[in-house]
């Protein structure tokens, strides 16, 4: 096992409030806290395809793989890199934006990482074959799992942070308690490694989990019992590395190697909708992570000769592309929750780019 270290880049890991480094930036935390007719009006505010990169973040040794935005405020930002380490950035304004914090404990390559609901903890899955469970703030490492499997994807599950499961290289799914570091539950009927998890609520509110793997299927689960209860499989399917869920909660992407994007219906059906897709881009190969803007209205993606690409979610047109990173793909973006033309992209090149 590696051992584990933490360096912060910031002035002071408080202020002279005591304010952690880690607290949202003074106006915004106030946003959060108004009454949801606010908020609701904040999911309804119109987003707008970003003009050019403002920023680019550099510290990374190696090309960065997954980048995940602080949850509800996008604060910070969180990425995962080929050189085994994980940092977080701040997002705040000009001269603001920088790393603040570094995360060593993977001697290979980071494949994934996500937040929990609050952003205070985060697990990062290595090519290692260990996720570590890291507490934000301090960078101390709060648990260590692992099964002797690569772990492809990670996510926690929604109604309870003390759970998140992972796909692994073995076909199967696992479900970890973070506070116990037992495996709880697996599901295994996948074919061949596990790409990609999505939580979706369905109507009557009850947590599906959404699969998918090399096998060129998608599983459907409830939520802690190993057998699928939906298997979407069709000729015309390629395998999906990634997937996103619409903001709506309608819908999801996938990112499929014959180049398009391919989306499907959630809900009491759950299938494919052959007659949306969105195309242009090049990801055969790659595991090019799309993104939603928050209203909804633009889905984006890299490619693998490192372009990002808008599309117009309902009329399926491209509106934009940009040539965002060089010498390998743009494997990942996020959008952020607050700002309505502010989205991030990362690449291979270990460069994130804030696009605005």
């Amino acid at each position: 096992m590696e051992p584990t270290k933490t360096t912060f880049h910031g002035e002071a890991e408080s202020d002279y409030k005591g304010r952690s480094w880690m607290a949202p930036p003074s106006g915004m935390s106030s946003v959060l806290s108004l009454s949801p007719t606010i908020q609701e009006k904040m999911d309804d505010h119109k987003c707008f395809v970003p003009k050019k990169c403002v920023h680019r973040y550099t510290g990374h040794n190696k090309g960065v793989q997954r980048i995940r935005l602080f949850p509800k405020t996008g604060h910070l930002l969180l990425s995962a890199g080929l050189d085994g380490k994980c940092k977080v950035w701040s997002v705040g304004g000009v001269g603001q934006r920088k790393v603040m914090r570094t995360y060593e404990g993977h001697k290979a390559a980071v494949r994934d990482v996500q937040f929990n609901h609050d952003g205070t903890r985060f697990v990062s899955a290595s090519f290692d074959r260990f996720l570590r469970l890291w507490d934000t703030e301090s960078g101390k490492v709060l648990q260590t799992f692992g099964n002797k499997k690569v772990p492809y994807c990670v996510e926690f599950y929604p109604k309870d942070d003390n759970y998140f499961v992972v796909g692994c290289s073995d076909n199967k799914i696992v479900t970890y308690d973070a506070t116990t570091g037992e495996i709880t539950q697996e599901y295994n009927h996948h074919l061949a490694p596990i790409n990609a998890i999505l939580f979706v609520d369905d109507d009557n509110g009850a947590t599906k989990m959404v699969s998918s793997s090399d096998d060129k299927k998608i599983l459907v689960w409830e939520w802690d019992i190993g057998v699928p209860i939906k298997y979407i499989s069709d000729p015309t399917m390629h395998s999906m590395p990634s997937l996103a869920m619409h903001p709506s909660q309608q819908f999801f992407v996938g990112q499929s190697l014959d180049n398009n994007l391919v989306c499907f219906q959630v809900g009491q059906k759950f299938k494919l909708s052959k007659k949306k897709k969105f195309s242009g881009h090049q990801v055969a190969g790659y595991a090019c992570e799309p993104a939603f803007s928050p209203d909804g209205r633009f889905l984006m993606s890299g490619d693998g000769k490192g372009r990002i690409f808008f599309w117009d979610w309902k009329m399926q047109k491209t509106l934009q592309k940009y040539k965002a990173h060089d010498s390998g793909p743009a494997i990942a973006c996020v959008w952020h929750p607050l700002e309505p033309s502010v989205a991030f992209t990362c690449g291979w090149d270990g460069v994130i780019k804030m696009w605005q």
